[in-house]
């Protein structure tokens, strides 16, 4: 099973980027082939993406989030400015977490660490907490959308509380992603 580790936004977040999704798309004159837009029911901030697992190890991987989990206290994160994966042509588009960053780190750093004693690979990029808008498929509209996210650099979504850490199965289907809940974990 494809799983992956994450913590869960609000709708008021939800909101905000379907909001910049639709102003982006029609100010850019992006088409639906050259964009591929996330979902906003399906946007979460990521911790760890663990990828194909066998069943039989999912009960070791929500040991370790829910021992990660347990040393954090709850905070508070701030999500605003557009950002892009890729260079001048932007591969992929998002939105960043400003306020609670650090203590964001943290904790991914901590599940980075159980998950790497587990025996799954540490992740070689250093982390940057961010909510995927969309991905870029084609060089021209990953320029035009890299140069219009800089004219929104004042955009501020919100902000959620972080309270738990969650395991998802995702299985990828035509229609796009469907996320399964396979464990939920409080922050102290």
């Amino acid at each position: 099973m494809r799983v992956f580790i994450a913590i869960d936004i609000n709708e008021q977040i939800r909101a905000s980027i379907r909001t910049l999704q639709h102003e982006l798309a029609e100010a850019a004159d992006i088409w639906r082939k050259e964009v591929k837009w996330v979902e906003p029911d399906n946007i979460h901030l990521t911790l760890k993406f663990l990828g194909e697992i066998k069943d039989t190890e999912v009960p070791n991987v929500c040991r370790r989030v829910e021992s990660a989990a347990g040393r954090h206290s709850a905070f508070e994160i701030s999500v605003e400015s557009p950002g892009h994966f890729g260079g001048r042509s932007a591969r992929v588009l998002w939105v960043g977490v400003s306020e609670g960053k650090d203590a964001l780190c943290a904790l991914q750093a901590e599940i980075e660490a159980e998950m790497e004693e587990g025996g799954w690979p540490k992740e070689e990029r250093s982390f940057t907490g961010h909510l995927t808008v969309c991905r870029i498929k084609n060089a021209k509209a990953g320029r035009r959308l890299a140069e219009m996210s800089a004219t929104y650099k004042d955009f501020k979504a919100g902000s959620v509380l972080v309270e738990a850490v969650k395991v998802y199965q995702s299985q990828l289907t035509p229609k796009g992603p469907i996320y399964s809940v396979l464990g939920s974990y409080p922050l102290q």
